[in-house]
């Protein structure tokens, strides 16, 4: 199995597919082919072979997708960079996967600039995009005239197998260093396929690249997408309006996006005037989603929805809410409350919801355990790091660190991370939980709970708010709301208000972030 058969197919089967749409740029598969073989070739000739790795930094751009491909071709290893990070993060991350060529976008060039001075094993830097750069001591070249010339049929490939190296994926770098998680051709072919049959995707689909391909919130889909012959839209950066006027425009039917983007999009003043009638479902993953967003994102956008669960660590997804035949019978009610549950395990995943002694938990949705895994999906490990690999894959299984309940049907459901979950007087407060019932009130756009120390109780639950445009709701309130809802211990002891939540590079919430802020 490896990633080059899902372009081939494409190229087969659909050459005049319109299959990547950027803007004005529109490409056929014909087009994207011939694009991405002259890649392949320009890359072969600085010396990419097999097993070597290359970086790419970048936006969601038509050139990334031709990246990705390339690189399969070649079975060369793409080391995906975050672009939001700082040049000191930038350069020990390709420093370490050891890439001696890095394509960069040019609105990023400074940053790129510095990163490159920092590491000189970089030789090659391929720009993309316009606009003037500054010098770097590594062989500079502008894309377009780098691929120019090239022959536009795809490099005989080496012989590519299940277990050759694919991706190398940087974790965010919330405990210590980032890791390189190493992705296989195996493990993100056999996602691929099995995301086709679980989303029956097909040559009628359009996906848009909204949530970053850095990132396997949205990376996955180049594979699947291009391997049922769908639609790329590319959409550089998350602008809500922009997104939704896309989906429209572009006749967009699937996709999947982190729910900060969501909640952003389905609380625009904007969301009522576009036509969302192409869309046929909308996947989350990648964070928590309280099941108020989940109404509302039904409510606004009139499609399926669908909530996912998985790690960089398994390609990514592990769960899936979709509804198994006989739950499509239930109110409608309480079917939202199944799709808004973490969900039931993906095509090849084994998972286990364990005790601290590793026997599995009832199955009564109330006692917690933690989420541990195997599969084809799972990596086999971090690039270079065999003792965190050790301590993170016990006897075959991926051990997820995420703390969950599971029911009679099969669906389990995240309470929390192992290490955000806060004990307050002797008792356990999952932070979502709290979380979930704060989205309920009407004032509340995005919210964060954390534990902080506290002499009296341990720990004390802290909430974290941005509250709707032109909505003001005091501490008082939002306590008692949480009151009134859950156990009085749960309850916030105290609630900020502020105008932005610490993000991730990938849009999520950065609550490691938010408490070091409150600590200093």
């Amino acid at each position: 199995m490896n990633l080059l058969l899902s372009l081939n197919k494409a190229l087969t089967l659909w050459p005049q597919r319109e299959a990547v749409v950027e803007g004005d740029l529109r490409l056929t598969y014909e087009q994207f082919g011939r694009r991405t073989a002259a890649l392949a070739h320009a890359l072969k000739g600085l010396g990419l072979t097999k097993g070597k790795v290359a970086g790419i930094i970048a936006p969601n751009v038509h050139q990334y997708l031709e990246v990705y491909y390339a690189c399969a071709a070649l079975g060369a290893v793409l080391n995906p960079v975050n672009f939001r990070l700082s040049h000191h993060e930038m350069s020990f991350i390709l420093g370490n996967s050891e890439a001696e060529i890095l394509l960069a976008h040019t609105d990023f060039a400074d940053t790129v600039a510095q990163t490159v001075a920092a590491c000189p094993q970089v030789k090659h830097l391929i720009w993309i995009g316009e606009g003037a750069c500054p010098p770097v001591q590594a062989q500079a070249q502008a894309y377009e005239e780098f691929i120019s010339g090239k022959p536009t049929e795809l490099p005989d490939s080496p012989p590519l197998e299940s277990d050759d190296l694919a991706h190398l994926y940087y974790t965010s770098g919330t405990t210590g260093k980032p890791k390189g998680v190493m992705l296989t051709q195996g493990n993100v072919t056999f996602h691929a396929l099995s995301a086709i049959a679980e989303l029956n995707l097909s040559d009628a689909d359009t996906w848009i690249h909204v949530a970053p391909l850095f990132h396997l919130a949205d990376a996955w889909a180049t594979f699947a997408i291009t391997w049922a012959g769908g639609k790329h839209v590319c959409v550089p950066y998350f602008d809500a309006e922009q997104v939704l006027a896309a989906i429209e425009a572009e006749k967009v039917t699937i996709s999947n996006m982190i729910p900060t983007m969501l909640n952003m999009m389905v609380n625009h003043p904007k969301v009522n005037e576009f036509d969302y009638a192409s869309l046929r479902a909308i996947l989350s993953g990648g964070a928590p989603i309280a099941p108020e967003t989940v109404k509302k994102i039904v409510d606004a956008l009139g499609c399926d929805y669908i909530q996912t669960y998985g790690m960089t660590e398994t390609s990514p997804y592990l769960t899936v809410s979709i509804l198994k035949e006989h739950l499509k019978s239930l109110p409608e009610e309480e079917q939202l409350a199944i799709k808004s549950r973490t969900g039931r395990p993906f095509i090849g995943v084994e998972l286990k919801v364990v005790r601290e002694d590793g026997t599995e938990i009832e199955p009564n949705d109330e006692e917690v355990g933690q989420i541990i895994v195997r599969g084809p999906i799972v990596t086999p490990g971090y690039w270079q790091r065999p003792e965190a690999t050790a301590e993170a894959i016990v006897d075959g299984w991926l051990h997820t660190g995420d703390l969950a309940v599971i029911d009679k049907e099969g669906y389990v459901n995240i309470v929390d991370r192992a290490k955000d979950m806060i004990i307050t007087g002797g008792e356990n407060v999952y932070s979502t939980e709290v979380e979930y019932v704060l989205y309920e009130h009407e004032a509340v756009l995005e919210c964060a709970v954390i534990g902080l120390p506290d002499e009296k109780w341990g720990e004390a639950v802290k909430a974290v708010v941005v509250c709707q445009p032109e909505v003001e709701v005091s501490e008082e309130e939002l306590i008692l709301h949480v009151k009134e809802r859950l156990a009085r211990y749960k309850a916030p002891k105290s609630v900020d208000f502020i105008e932005e939540i610490p993000k991730t590079g990938s849009g999520k919430i950065y609550k490691k972030g938010l408490k070091e802020r409150y600590e200093e």
